[in-house]
């Protein structure tokens, strides 16, 4: 959702999507290093947390009021939210590309079931909704 790369952050870096990211709304950035936050057009802002998966999620909360939080993020992200049993849907995009490297998904999160709720296939890219269970159902125990 921004990016930059790794390491301390080059304040130049404004983020991927220009001036007007396409959010309008506040979005907080899971990160280890520090940075003051960033506001741009449209009423995003960036908030750069370095505190960790709770306090991050505790600060888009308070943010959302009553609405929804999405929770964005590589396999690294997902997998400390999913440990944590902090996520109530995991919505998957795959698209098929070999990258050759990266994080596995689904690894050390614990003792869970995804239940499917939603599938939308296209040429270019396959999106998959699940109920995240904390028990897995009858059916599906191993």
């Amino acid at each position: 959702m921004f990016g930059g790369g790794d390491g301390p952050w080059d304040e130049s870096w404004q983020g991927w999507w220009g001036e007007d990211p396409p959010y309008h709304a506040p979005v907080f950035v899971l990160t280890h290093h520090p940075r003051e936050p960033l506001t741009m057009q449209g009423g995003t802002t960036f908030t750069f947390v370095t505190d960790g998966i709770e306090s991050t999620l505790e600060q888009a909360r308070a943010a959302a009021g009553d609405l929804d939080v999405s929770i964005a993020g590589g396999a690294s992200a997902v997998n400390q939210y999913l440990a944590a049993g902090l996520l109530d849907e995991l919505h998957l995009h795959v698209v098929p590309v070999t990258l050759g490297a990266g994080e596995r998904l689904l690894e050390d999160v614990g003792r869970l079931a995804l239940e499917p709720i939603e599938v939308v296939a296209s040429p270019a890219v396959t999106h998959l909704k699940y109920r995240v269970l904390r028990e897995a159902p009858a059916g599906l125990r191993q």
